[in-house]
């Protein structure tokens, strides 16, 4: 995990103001990847103390927004954040647990995958999400 100096360095690269939300925010999610938000308000508040949950929701957006954090929204789960950004990395998912997994990109430089057509956007990102079972899952339902 970045220290609180690199995380600091970070959020003024990115022209934010530093604060201790902030940093608790974006320590959080760097020791959890793919965490939601239930456990970045759980994660924050043993750092800082009492935090309330709408300070947690403006910083992870404002974060989100500066290119900081990513959001995860897989269909049938909570938002999710990480703060792997910057690549164009996929996931894999488990049906059973939920537990996420960063996957490198498919193949080349991003977007990784070109539609057929293309409708006149400038595309500079393809989101890819593999479903399956992870290892634990797995195993429990072979035996």
């Amino acid at each position: 995990m970045p220290s609180t100096d690199d995380l600091e360095r970070v959020l003024r690269g990115a022209s934010l103001r530093v604060t201790r939300p902030r940093v608790a925010v974006l320590a959080a999610v760097h020791d959890a990847p793919h965490a939601d938000t239930s456990t970045i308000i759980a994660r924050v508040r043993s750092d800082l103390g009492e935090v309330s949950q709408q300070a947690v929701y403006d910083v992870l957006r404002a974060l989100s927004d500066a290119g900081l954090l990513r959001r995860l929204h897989p269909p049938g789960s909570v938002a999710r954040y990480e703060a792997r950004v910057g690549d164009n990395h996929h996931h894999l998912v488990c049906r059973a647990c939920g537990a996420i997994t960063d996957v490198d990109c498919a193949a080349g430089a991003a977007p990784c995958l070109t539609p057929g057509e293309q409708h006149g956007y400038t595309l500079d990102e393809a989101e890819v999400t593999y479903w399956g079972l992870c290892p634990g899952c797995a195993a429990t339902r072979r035996s």
